[in-house]
């Protein structure tokens, strides 16, 4: 004896079916890195963007674990295989992966395939960009973890007060947060909160006279990296005469170019703790 299903039933069905397919598609907002295709057959289940966060690397061999941790913008993305598809196997996902970032000219760093899972690490350059790439893969998903290597733009800024105590103590003070776009010394928008609060301190204090001094790191010529850092001095000054009504008189640029660093040129963590301006007193009255 057969029995029909009942109309609520087929109903239900009806309901659950495109819900499923659905489910198969990329989550809201979610994209592939740019550069990097996703494997035939897959969708993107979850991601996440921050603007700078830091990811550990492995550099050789996964089972000696050395490891780098880089920082920068940060990219998360887990892939789900669509149902009724061939199933990809771990190793056909990470070998994708890996050839199509080697044709890129990158490099395949680490691999470690163990019985339910694989994982590698690739360096590659894209856009000028260095970009750190971990896979981590089981047979039908995989996640990709990305970070564009660079340095953090400062958003908290010395106050006033800060950098009065700073000049106390040590004569100067080093300051992050005014901007200027590579090789130019047009003072950026976002640099204005730093300005405010120099022009703070000097009209609090009236009789403090300053050395605006411009920092560069070693990138370049150095003669070409003199005359940038005084004329990024200069404009500091102009925009603390323009904008905040700062006697000009109490104000003297200097240029010190890549001369006094506080880091190794090495890195971009180091050099972008030598591309600074700092206040130096020149007069404690």
């Amino acid at each position: 004896m057969t029995h029909a299903m009942p109309r609520y039933a087929v109903a239900l069905v009806s309901l659950l079916v495109p819900s499923i397919a659905l489910a198969q598609v990329d989550s809201e907002g979610c994209k592939d890195y740019p550069g990097i295709s996703r494997m035939a057959n897959f969708y993107i289940d979850q991601c996440a963007l921050k603007q700078f966060d830091a990811a550990s690397f492995a550099l050789g061999p996964m089972d000696r674990g050395e490891k780098v941790s880089q920082e920068g913008r940060f990219f998360h993305l887990e892939y789900q295989q669509k149902e009724s598809t061939p199933e990809a196997s771990k190793l056909q996902i990470v070998r994708n992966i890996q050839n199509a970032a080697t044709r890129a000219g990158g490099q395949v760093r680490a691999e470690l395939v163990g019985d339910n899972w694989a994982t590698t690490a690739l360096k590659l350059t894209q856009g000028g960009k260095e970009v750190w790439v971990q896979v981590e893969a089981r047979d039908g998903s995989y996640q990709l973890t990305v970070v564009e290597k660079q340095a953090m733009e400062q958003d908290v800024t010395m106050d006033a007060n800060a950098m009065g105590s700073a000049l106390s103590q040590t004569g100067k003070v080093a300051l992050y947060g005014v901007y200027f776009d590579s090789g130019k010394s047009d003072v950026k928008p976002e640099s204005a909160p730093t300005l405010g609060e120099i022009a703070k301190l000097l009209q609090q204090r009236p009789q403090l006279t300053l050395f605006v001094v411009g920092h560069t790191d070693l990138t370049g010529d150095p003669a070409s990296n003199l005359r940038l850092s005084q004329a990024r001095a200069q404009a500091v000054i102009a925009a603390l005469t323009s904008r905040h009504g700062i006697a000009a008189s109490r104000l003297k640029p200097f240029g010190a170019g890549p001369y006094a660093p506080v880091a190794s040129n090495g890195t971009e963590e180091g050099r972008a703790k030598n591309r600074r301006v700092e206040l130096v007193e020149s007069s404690a009255r």
